[in-house]
């Protein structure tokens, strides 16, 4: 049933000590139920960010929280001195689901692009090709916020005050098949792309950019690494992006939804470059802790018992298609929607802003985000219904409303 989003007035509580790091909307969210946010004063609002594509299979998923307390009450963390559970058990089924033959966890996404950074200088070098160092990414690209996976993120607003950075990141444009080639060299030890651009408004990789990128990583020896944190796990129609493409890096990261909400990051690697890494190379405290590897095990076991995937591609398709009518409608405020599955970017036009909607949304129940390039992003969870996505589009269409007239 849709609950009915009472509009009282929003008692936000200050917490005057967190760090002024975030740009945070005037709303205090206490609970969360399937597609369903709520705040302290007992509004609804339907969410349709899942905390930034993280809780694909929405908020207090009752089998995720019975795995969460059982493991909590068994073991909670041990170190990776040793061998452990469910860490180990995780690992070899992402091997056995990918096809791939190693897989390292830590707690992010950034962290799964660093480690992948590493590799793939690690993996030159134990070749003995010393000169191949560069970390190519793609213009447009969001890697994560640490050192590494910041100089790989090609947005100056990011890199303002953090210099200098490190050495050896280049980038190309997206996209851009001639300059790939020309990009791609005998000194790239890998190029790192999004096979979906999340942050920068949702830009999907065209086929043809990804099999020239997986045609000219093999012609000149570097690797393939595709950062799925945000397009994978189901995101787009198949448990990874790179299946729906049909194109197999030679690594790729996930992180965000993959224990639905608990901090877990993970680098999957194949062939030759699954065995660079040796012990010191490379580590973490938590990472594969016991308590979100056991989240993601149930979140896996889930969907072996539910049809996700075609559940994404047919309330995907229903987003799109209410997404494209109300482009339509408001041919001045809207260009057309694009994306996959239930990654979705509305781009708005110039002489309006994305953060308006976003802001108006709350006075109506709908809770979205603005992505980079004045961008309505949709990454709802991915159970949501159609009748849900019905009420979306509705509520949607209200908060443009209420915004074009000021």
């Amino acid at each position: 049933m849709i609950p009915v989003a009472s509009r009282g007035a929003r008692l936000v509580t200050q917490h005057p000590h967190l760090m002024q790091n975030y740009g945070r909307l005037e709303i205090n969210i206490v609970r969360g139920e399937g597609c369903w946010l709520y705040d302290e004063s007992g509004n609804a609002y339907l969410d349709l960010v899942a905390g930034i594509a993280v809780c694909a299979l929405g908020h207090a998923h009752p089998r995720i929280a019975r795995a969460v307390a059982e493991q909590a009450a068994t073991l909670v963390h041990v170190s990776n001195l040793v061998h452990h559970e469910p860490a180990g058990t995780l690992a070899d089924r992402l091997a056995e689901l990918s096809g791939f033959n190693a897989v390292f966890f830590c707690n992010s996404g950034a962290e799964a692009n660093e480690a992948a950074i590493k590799l793939a200088r690690k993996h030159a070098w134990r070749r003995g090709e010393t000169n191949r160092n560069v970390i190519l990414a793609a213009h447009g690209s969001f890697h994560g916020r640490t050192m590494g996976a910041l100089t790989a993120t090609d947005n100056p607003a990011y890199h303002e005050g953090f210099g200098p950075l490190p050495l050896g990141f280049e980038h190309v444009a997206f996209n851009d098949l001639d300059a790939l080639d020309k990009a791609i060299t005998d000194t790239t030890a890998c190029f790192l792309v999004e096979p979906v651009q999340g942050e920068s408004g949702v830009v999907p990789a065209t086929q043809e950019y990804l099999e020239a990128a997986r045609r000219l990583c093999d012609e000149r020896g570097a690797l393939l690494i595709f950062d799925e944190v945000q397009c994978g796990m189901g995101r787009l129609g198949r448990l990874f992006a790179h299946q729906l493409y049909g194109v197999t890096p030679d690594a790729f990261t996930l992180a965000k939804s993959l224990a639905n909400g608990l901090p877990i990051g993970t680098l999957v690697v194949r062939g030759d470059a699954a065995t660079s890494l040796k012990p010191g190379d490379h580590g973490t405290t938590f990472g594969g802790s016991p308590v979100p590897a056991a989240a993601a095990l149930e979140h896996l076991a889930i969907r072996d018992v539910v049809d996700l995937d075609g559940h994404v591609a047919t309330v995907g398709a229903l987003l799109r298609d209410e997404l494209i009518a109300i482009a339509a409608e408001h041919p001045e405020v809207f260009d057309q929607p694009r994306g996959l599955g239930l990654m979705l970017g509305l781009p708005v036009r110039d002489g309006y802003a994305a953060a308006d909607f976003v802001k108006r949304g709350l006075d109506h129940g709908l809770f979205i985000n603005a992505a980079g390039r004045n961008t309505l992003r949709f990454v709802p969870p991915l159970i949501i219904s159609a009748d849900e996505v019905r009420d979306a589009a509705v509520r949607l269409r209200t908060v443009i409303g209420a915004t074009l007239r000021g």
